[in-house]
């Protein structure tokens, strides 16, 4: 077998790559923020809710393995993991970003343990929209969700409210406070029957090139449990490796969004379209996310490289693309064969590779060609005379308080049993 692609990220400094991850794991968790607005206005909330249970369920668990294999601090004996072992899946997890979703957790011995959210910005997001929506997402979504993480650890681990919202009263903080515990005596918890799907994607068994243990740094997470991860003491040779990982847990979340929707949607047009909006959503936004944290300039050969660097185009594994000053060849690739998010772009449709470079100046803009006979094309980035608007798909995750969040200083304490 051939030796997988350089990552894409290698290429970075190891300060921007310790900026960058925190980035992308917030980046994750907004893909549900553009997806799930097309979800409502096609099928209602409750069909919603469901859309975002086998999508998280039918792929944290596979992303979570994934983490643990290539941060050393997977279970010894498979299946058997303890609590701090989900918490350190959750501090890596799309599904709860760093701060954003601000996860404090207590350690009581290897089998029992509670977390609680000092600030949840999916809540600050939902709560505007009335208590019927908070239930959805605090209740329906996320006790199979919660579940369907944890047995990526251990089967016989259950996750379960202490409180949560809606709120009472209406400032009650923390947010929610959850517990973990493992016993024997549990039953096994179910996976969702998409996951099975998922797991024979080309995502879930992707080889990426494995960390240089020589790289001035941490090359693993086996150590104690953090109270928050310092991203800037890992090597940089880990930051590239966790970037690429997260990368993927966005690609087999997506993956099980559409296997989702596809079970709702009335034809292929109304499941495209659900697809397409989403992904306009995403790209956009977390293109000016990473222009801002990478400092990127706005000019095309910023495009290009904020382009190289975006979800859609990584991990290299995954996506194949020849990134040149000149412009950017796509090829066919392992993304294609799973109708990942390059699958929907080329010389057909732009939309999403447009609201990208616009993140740096809305002047900038793609022309997309085919090239010969086969299915590769290349993008240029171009300059326009007149500015284009923002996407209306944009706009509807710029609702969220994560497309402006800071992430701000914080101290990486160890946490011992209490």
């Amino acid at each position: 077998m051939p030796d997988s692609p350089a990552s894409r990220y290698a290429g970075l400094s190891r300060e921007r790559l310790a900026a960058l991850v925190p980035e992308l794991l917030l980046i994750g968790q907004l893909i549900d923020r553009s997806g799930m607005a097309w979800c409502i206005s096609a099928f209602g909330r409750e069909a919603m809710a469901r859309i975002a249970i086998d999508e998280w369920a039918a792929s944290s668990p596979i992303y979570t393995r994934r983490m643990q294999r290539a941060l050393g601090y997977a279970p010894d004996v498979p299946g058997k993991g303890d609590v701090p072992t989900i918490f350190k899946g959750l501090q890596l997890d799309i599904g709860a970003p760093p701060q954003f979703m601000d996860f404090r957790y207590t350690v009581h011995d290897r089998w029992h343990g509670e977390f609680h959210l000092d600030h949840c910005g999916a809540l600050m997001d939902v709560e505007p929209m009335g208590e019927d929506y908070v239930r959805s997402m605090c209740h329906d979504i996320e006790d199979p969700t919660f579940d369907a993480t944890a047995v990526a650890t251990n089967p016989k681990a259950q996750v379960r409210p202490i409180h949560r919202p809606p709120r009472r009263p209406a400032d009650r903080h923390p947010h929610c406070a959850w517990t973990v515990i493992i016993d024997e005596s549990h039953p096994d918890a179910k996976g969702t029957p998409l996951l099975a799907d998922n797991e024979r994607s080309r995502a879930a068994g992707l080889d990426l090139d494995p960390i240089d243990p020589a790289d001035d740094g941490l090359a693993d997470y086996s150590g104690p449990l953090l109270s928050d991860l310092d991203f800037a003491a890992f090597s940089r040779s880990a930051l590239a490796r966790i970037a690429d990982e997260v990368c993927l847990q966005m690609h087999l979340l997506n993956r099980a969004f559409t296997l989702a929707v596809a079970q709702r949607a009335a034809d292929d047009g109304e499941l495209l379209r659900i697809c397409r909006k989403q992904l306009v959503g995403i790209a956009g936004i977390a293109a000016e996310r990473l222009a801002r944290a990478l400092d990127l300039p706005a000019d095309a050969e910023g495009a290009t490289r904020l382009l190289s660097l975006h979800p859609l185009l990584n991990p290299a594994a995954y996506v194949d693309a020849d990134i040149e000053r000149a412009g950017i060849v796509v090829r066919p690739s392992p993304a294609h064969e799973d109708d990942a998010w390059i699958s929907l772009c080329g010389p057909d449709w732009t939309a999403p590779l447009q609201a990208i470079v616009r993140a740096l100046d809305d002047h900038l803009d793609v022309e997309v060609t085919g090239l010969g006979a086969g299915e590769d094309w290349r993008l240029t980035v171009v300059r326009r005379d007149h500015p284009a608007p923002e996407p209306g798909e944009v706009a509807v995750v710029r609702f969220s308080t994560g497309s402006g969040f800071a992430f701000e200083p914080r101290r990486s304490l160890p946490i011992t049993p209490v």
